[in-house]
């Protein structure tokens, strides 16, 4: 059963060009975190490749190549073009407010656990880098739209 059901899956996700290229715009940003902090560091992370925030957004890559393409394919007039660029504007908002917020306050709360007066409560080093910066956004935003252009 495994087999036609793998099958099945590849048929669809061949057969819809939107869903390939709004993964390969997730994956190929998300790829692209490895040279560019190469680049800002001079070392090498390949931790970046699957870690949240860094240079470029791939939750902005995704969206902004979903919204492109459906302009493109829907038409710029649509509902569905309108839906789906309000959902992308919330997602690039919460990348680079709320999730940077978040990142923020693991900064700081991994500096108070250091502290005597952290007392016996238990130590978990919380992430810091769950957002990004306007750059970040932007980087991710431009390489969607990009891929859009290219894939159609």
């Amino acid at each position: 059963m495994s087999g036609l059901y793998d099958a099945a899956a590849h048929a669809v996700i061949a057969s819809n060009r939107m869903l390939v290229l709004v993964i390969t715009a997730s994956l190929s940003a998300q790829l692209l975190k490895v040279p560019a902090h190469f680049l800002v560091r001079r070392q090498w992370d390949w931790g970046r490749a699957v870690g949240a925030g860094g240079m470029p957004s791939a939750h902005s890559a995704m969206v902004t190549a979903l919204a492109t393409a459906v302009g493109y394919v829907r038409g710029w007039h649509s509902a569905l073009f309108a839906i789906v660029t309000v959902f992308a504007l919330i997602v690039l908002y919460d990348a680079v407010g709320i999730r940077q917020t978040v990142g923020r306050q693991g900064r700081f709360l991994n500096q108070m656990q250091q502290e005597p007066a952290w007392g016996d409560w238990p130590r978990v080093h919380l992430p810091e880098t769950t957002g990004h910066t306007p750059a970040e956004v932007l980087a991710g935003a431009v390489w969607g739209i990009l891929l859009t252009i290219l894939f159609y």
